[in-house]
């Protein structure tokens, strides 16, 4: 059955396209398996809870008629402004619009929020520009700069908040702005669309703008708020959409709410954080997380942008989803929210979660994957611009910058065919990992370090969970040895100067001393298979105390068919590799006709070297899980497809293309 909506109808109707409903949710409350939501153009502000998910035969599709034309907005419009003091204005709103969740008295805050918790889950528009939270009235009136700040001359436009008895008080900085001839509008609604009740699955969302709600900080062991998801549930699409300005999360493919386990460390102190991760691993088992019952979900061509905690979040529920095709930009640039959980995209236990041709850029992180990702593969994207810019403060609660972040995994990892252009490629607190076919011009950060930490003299290992391949049952729990890592068929670049103080790998955890330097010379102390194995004394009876310290060793490692350029360094045990240090290498990303083009002279300097087809034999397995570096289904993967998806021949180019060039566009 197709149900019709329309904002701008005569009045409310029955649903049929004569007589449509006024709102989305009415269609939402009716909605049934195999049903159709057709939506007209216009702007609803309104929640949408779908009561009722479809089937992996009949699903329930809500579409816009027109792309991108059918607005869901949080926000509502709020005019009325007075004069205050100089440019400052003031507004007052009766607390009854809000119900039962006031954005301008609930902080943002929770589990691994480490800033100070002094913004609130509001917040105030004008001309779509989100406006920056002060924290006193002097503040708001001064109007300065937020040091801060990705894009400082935004940061001027400032906003304060106070309760006066029944009412909310709202000061705004407009500049030599006047908001009642401005669009100004205030977060209103926690979310947008998105199912109360979990088990909602296959539903397909299509072609909506989702916009400006009052979300809440979703860290890993909590619920995880967003202003579109499907809340722990089975077979969503989310497809064509433009998803912006949220306070906190755009999209969550994340966790339920476990009352015994939410937020606890901020309630109850008496538990390590971390113990509550590895508590919701497993009260998630015992709450039916299992592929038949959660994830699935395909996230595709969206424009996510503008959210300030992350573009898309998950804990748990993303498992066997795909990623693909979307941009994904300009994440967290106020600099206002800080801690563990922001990023482009940022999942925990990404199981067989593939991520694959997106564009992501002017994040605080690109694409995080922390525990448990195994089976997950980061392929054919581009990342670039992902760090601050220069003369920004760093914020406090705010962590490093970097395109990729694998932490506390145990693999199998596999990042292929992509373009990482910022100043940090990947942080690889973690093990596991296979990269193959990339073209890297920044550098790897934490490799041995950022997993384990000291107390009391002690140290106190982080123990994480993996699982049976391609399933979510926990196989067991380790810490994190470092290594098993693979490097095949990479092309390495020396793009960004080496800061003095940072000249040495050295010191590489989350805090000072981040190594700058490009290539795979941080694992110079890792063995190889052949060093690791001897070891174990496989020519006689294993001995328990004897063997002890091996089964604590480094992980091996693993090169072979890498350039380096422009000053990168190999592996002291790479055989084969190509490295130039003179030619003057250049690569380039310009905007050329709104697309992003890489122009370099990289394939004048590489010559006639070339390197062997790889797959996953010669991955082989991930150490913990013994999981190969294949497909969700199971099969072998021949890397002979290219960031394009050209075929590669018998002597393939080191790196992401087919062909070299010396102009390649790149969407």
């Amino acid at each position: 059955m197709k149900y019709y909506v329309n904002i701008n109808a005569f009045r409310d109707g029955d649903g049929s396209e004569k007589a449509p409903f006024r709102h989305i949710q009415d269609a939402a409350s009716v909605a049934r398996p195999g049903d159709e939501v057709l939506v007209a153009p216009g702007l609803y502000r309104e929640s949408v809870d779908p009561k009722w998910g479809g089937t992996e035969e009949k699903r329930i599709t809500y579409r816009s008629l027109e792309p991108l034309g059918a607005v869901i907005s949080g926000a509502e419009a709020l005019t009325g402004w007075i004069p205050y003091e100089g440019s400052t204005w003031v507004n007052r709103v009766k607390n009854s619009l809000f119900g039962d969740y006031n954005p301008y008295t609930t902080f943002v805050g929770g589990d691994w929020y480490f800033a100070p918790q002094v913004r609130h889950t509001g917040a105030v528009y004008c001309n779509d520009q989100v406006l920056y939270e002060a924290t006193s009235l002097e503040e708001c009136l001064r109007g300065q700069v937020y040091a801060s700040s990705w894009v400082p001359e935004e940061s001027i436009y400032k906003w304060y908040t106070e309760q006066d008895g029944d009412e909310t008080v709202l000061y705004a900085n407009f500049q030599d702005l006047d908001p009642n001839r401005e669009k100004v509008e205030i977060n209103v609604r926690r979310r947008c669309f998105f199912p109360s009740e979990t088990g909602r699955g296959w539903i397909t969302l299509s072609g909506f703008v989702i916009e400006k709600a009052a979300t809440t900080w979703a860290p890993p062991a909590s619920f995880q708020d967003g202003m579109v998801g499907p809340h722990w549930s089975r077979g969503w699409i989310i497809e064509d959409c433009e998803i912006r300005f949220s306070k906190c999360a755009g999209i969550s493919l994340g966790k339920y709410l476990d009352p015994e386990n939410d937020q606890y460390f901020t309630h109850k102190h008496v538990k390590s954080p971390t113990q509550m991760e590895r508590d919701a691993v497993c009260r998630g088992q015992y709450h039916g997380w299992t592929r038949e019952n959660v994830g699935g979900h395909i996230v595709r061509r969206c424009n996510i942008h503008h959210c300030e905690q992350g573009g898309i979040i998950g804990r748990m529920g993303c498992v066997f989803s795909l990623i693909e095709d979307n941009h994904i930009h300009h994440i967290n640039n106020m600099q206002e929210l800080g801690g563990a959980e922001i990023a482009g995209i940022k999942l925990h236990a990404a199981i067989d979660v593939i991520f694959r041709r997106n564009h992501i850029h002017h994040c605080t992180m690109g694409i995080w994957c922390d525990w448990q990702a195994q089976g997950t593969r980061i392929t054919q994207n581009l990342l670039h611009d992902n760090q601050a810019p220069e003369g920004a403060v760093k914020a406090p609660g705010t962590m490093a910058n970097q395109d990729l972040f694998v932490e506390v995994s145990h693999g199998p990892t596999l990042i292929d065919n992509n373009v990482l252009l910022s100043k940090a490629s990947l942080m690889m607190a973690t093990q596991g990992v296979a990269l193959v076919h990339n073209l890297i011009l920044g550098s790897f950060v934490s490799v041995g370090a950022g997993v384990d930490q000291d107390i009391h003299g002690v140290n106190q290992p982080r123990y994480t969970p993996y699982h049976f391949p391609h399933r979510t049952e926990v196989m067991g729990f380790m810490s994190i040895l470092h290594g098993d890592d693979r490097f095949y068929n990479n092309l390495f670049l020396q793009a960004w100067p080496v800061s003095p103080e940072t000249e040495s790998a050295g010191n590489m955890g989350f805090g000072s001393g981040r190594n700058e330097e490009v290539g795979t010379h941080v694992f110079d102390e890792y063995p190889t298979d052949e060093e690791w194995l001897s070891l174990f004394h496989m020519d006689r009876p294993a001995n328990y105390f004897e063997l002890l310290p091996a089964h604590f060793a480094k992980l091996p490692v693993r090169a072979a068919g890498n350039a380096y350029f422009g000053g990168a360094k190999a592996w002291k045990k790479e055989q084969g590799a190509l490295v130039d240090g003179s030619s003057p290498v250049t690569v380039t990303l310009t905007e050329e006709d709104g697309r992003p083009v890489l122009r370099t002279n990289l394939y004048e300097f590489l010559g006639d070297y070339r390197c062997g087809v790889v797959t996953s034999d010669t991955l082989g397995v991930a150490f913990e899980p013994e999981e190969r570096f294949e497909t969700p289904e199971g099969e072998t993967i021949v890397f002979d497809r290219d960031y394009f998806g050209a075929h590669r021949g018998v002597a393939p180019l080191p790196g992401p293309f087919a062909e070299g060039g010396a102009v390649i566009p790149l969407l």
